[in-house]
């Protein structure tokens, strides 16, 4: 605890700290339990997308290997599909927490080959790696927002921390040295006022009593 002057002016400046502080605190554990929560629905979210993930990817390569064998390596075919430019991106604030918004229009998968030398498992693998795609952008959305939050979380955490274990304890240690203080102060004056004026009827009563006894 920094040494302070024990006045009143102090004490209530440090008193209006202390209520800062144990507001900042609130502010921060309540913000810290909107990320956490928010994060958590993500963390379902990212499971959901990578148990399906797994299982679209397995089969898509599946229908491609079987493409490759029947028909040859399908390196011709892919050159026809044109690239995908429809990706776009925004931001999305939570608890002044920026987590990224990943927008992909879900389009029919219509092949842009001929089918007069494809199969169906060339069109399997090709409606299947446009599923991937899709989960891919949910799984890289939910991952980078989850990793921003968690980021949050940890600095919200130490900041509410450091309100809890540091500042408020000094603010409430300097309170208490303050109020003591002053009370001590307030205990010496009276007993100060008190020896004066009883003093004071002592020499009174002394004055008094010549003069009774002249009488």
């Amino acid at each position: 605890m920094a040494q302070v002057f024990p006045t009143k002016a102090n004490l209530m400046a440090t008193q209006k700290s202390l209520e800062l502080a144990r507001m900042g605190y609130e502010l921060m554990d309540r913000k810290r339990s909107i990320l956490v929560r928010e994060m958590m629905q993500l963390v379902d979210e990212a499971r959901a997308v990578e148990s399906q993930i797994g299982d679209v990817y397995k089969q898509a390569y599946a229908s491609l290997r079987l493409a490759n064998i029947t028909l040859g390596l399908c390196g011709n075919f892919a050159r026809s599909v044109p690239v995908d430019v429809s990706l776009s991106a925004r931001g999305k604030s939570v608890m002044g927490v920026e987590i990224p918004i990943l927008e992909l229009p879900e389009t029919q998968a219509e092949p842009h080959y001929g089918f007069h030398r494809t199969n169906s498992h060339l069109d399997e693998a090709y409606r299947q790696f446009n599923r991937a795609k899709q989960l891919t952008v949910r799984l890289a959305e939910t991952q980078a927002s989850i990793f921003r939050l968690a980021d949050a979380v940890k600095k919200t955490q130490k900041r509410a921390n450091a309100l809890s274990n540091i500042l408020i304890p000094q603010f409430e240690a300097t309170v208490k040295f303050i109020t003591e203080a002053l009370d001590e102060k307030e205990r010496e004056d009276f007993t100060r006022l008190k020896v004066v004026k009883n003093a004071k009827l002592r020499a009174q009563a002394n004055a008094e009593t010549p003069a009774d006894e002249a009488q």
